[in-house]
């Protein structure tokens, strides 16, 4: 075990040992800067060459990175089984943060491979027994986190810390009699220091600082159990209104469907309206171009007998050389010529209707289907005479299925 020299031995050493420090950051910068001088005084100084040398070639790494570069030459350079001690995998200004977050304490160890005290202090003080166990305790709520001065996140550490002598360690917590966010170092081991005397001052340190910290998480629980109940309102006043838009989206929806329902239903009746209109005026426009009806000295005319939609036998002569369309045309219209009901003014074709046919004119025996498609004059279809049915090709609502209207004997 390393023992503290007296203080007046300390106070005559002083002097020395300030002007070693100066001179061994010094070489440390040049011999980084001018990497032939290791290899150059190797010969008179094996031991300090050999440092000199292995601070010139460490690589800058990520904060991440440059801490598991430490933790793997700690466990390497003395001979500890890995996990040993719990050393942070991360940078410094992570584990600050997340020591900051849960409320723990946060014990930096700062080493300087240059010094001859480093070696002592960390087989004979950091890893002794009671240290390591006093670090790993999980009632201390302890983070450790280390790092080798030559790289630079850890030298920036030491800067802010003032670090002036190492080995250094200190021990970092959330002050909240400073401020709500402050964090401060309440526990300061600069130098060889005894297991015992570094122990007694940690343990000092969180007992002053226990009482305070516990307040702070109990507030902070509080706070967080405070946020976590208005969340859950919020969340659940937002799942109330989704559930409102999507009632008042649907009532939405099923009025305007129907809405369009009615809709389409009055236009589908406004358009059976106005076709019903079109055809009424279709017929009464094509009343007005019936021919007459042959006498007996025309010898050319066709007689036909026609059995009509309602039953009705209608027998009628057409000129022969009329068109199959005239025969169509009497039959669609015969129910207005029936009633008398042709104009005496003059009656105009529907503007944009295109009239089609809803029957076809058929034989019976033997069947033949006398379509207005081959065209053709009623002679040349028909013959002198013939018997005819209607046969409808479209049925409306209020019509029957089907009708059938059959034609007279032959004349």
């Amino acid at each position: 075990m390393t023992q503290q020299a007296p203080f007046i031995l300390s106070i005559l050493f002083l002097p020395f040992n300030i002007t070693y420090v100066i001179f061994s950051k010094v070489f440390g910068v040049v011999g980084w800067a001018f990497p032939f001088l290791p290899r150059l005084l190797s010969r008179l100084y094996p031991t300090a060459a050999l440092r000199a040398s292995r601070n010139a070639e460490r690589r800058t790494l990520s904060p991440r990175d440059t801490a598991a570069r430490l933790i793997r030459e700690f466990e390497e350079e003395y001979s500890v089984e890995p996990g040993t001690l719990p050393f942070q995998e991360s940078g410094y200004a992570q584990a600050f943060d997340v020591a900051k977050q849960d409320l723990k304490y946060l014990l930096v160890v700062l080493l300087s491979p240059e010094h001859d005290d480093t070696a002592p202090w960390v087989r004979d003080t950091l890893l002794s027994p009671d240290i390591v166990n006093f670090i790993k305790d999980p009632k201390n709520e302890i983070m450790l986190w280390a790092g080798n001065v030559h790289d630079s996140e850890a030298y920036q550490v030491s800067n802010a810390l003032n670090v002036t002598k190492f080995p250094f360690l200190g021990l970092i917590v959330h002050t909240p009699t400073v401020s709500s966010t402050a964090m401060s170092v309440v526990a300061r081991v600069a130098g060889p220091t005894p297991p015992s005397e570094m122990l007694t001052k940690l343990q000092s340190a969180i007992q002053q600082r226990n009482a305070e910290l516990v307040e702070a998480r109990r507030q902070r629980q509080e706070q967080q159990a405070a946020r976590n109940l208005r969340e859950e309102q919020n969340s659940a006043y937002e799942r109330s209104l989704a559930q409102d838009r999507e009632r008042a989206r649907q009532r939405r929806e099923a009025e305007a469907a129907r809405e369009r329902a009615e809709r389409e239903e009055r236009e589908r009746a406004e358009a059976k309206v106005q076709r019903a209109r079109n055809i009424l005026q279709w017929k009464k426009w094509r009343m007005q171009s019936l021919p007459s009806e042959p006498g007996s000295e025309d010898k050319e005319a066709v007689r036909v007998s026609v059995r009509m939609p309602s039953g009705q036998r209608v027998v009628r002569k057409f000129a022969g050389d009329a068109e199959l369309e005239e025969l169509y045309a009497f039959v669609e219209c015969h129910g207005l010529l029936e009633k008398e009901q042709v104009s005496e003014k003059e009656v105009q074709k529907p503007s944009g209707y295109m009239h089609e046919f809803g029957f076809q004119l058929v034989s019976p025996m033997p069947r033949e289907v006398y379509g207005l498609d081959k065209g053709g004059s009623i002679r040349s279809r028909i013959g002198r005479s013939g018997n005819l049915i209607v046969e409808k090709t479209n049925h409306d609502d209020d019509e029957d299925d089907e009708e059938e209207v059959e034609v007279g004997d032959d004349v």
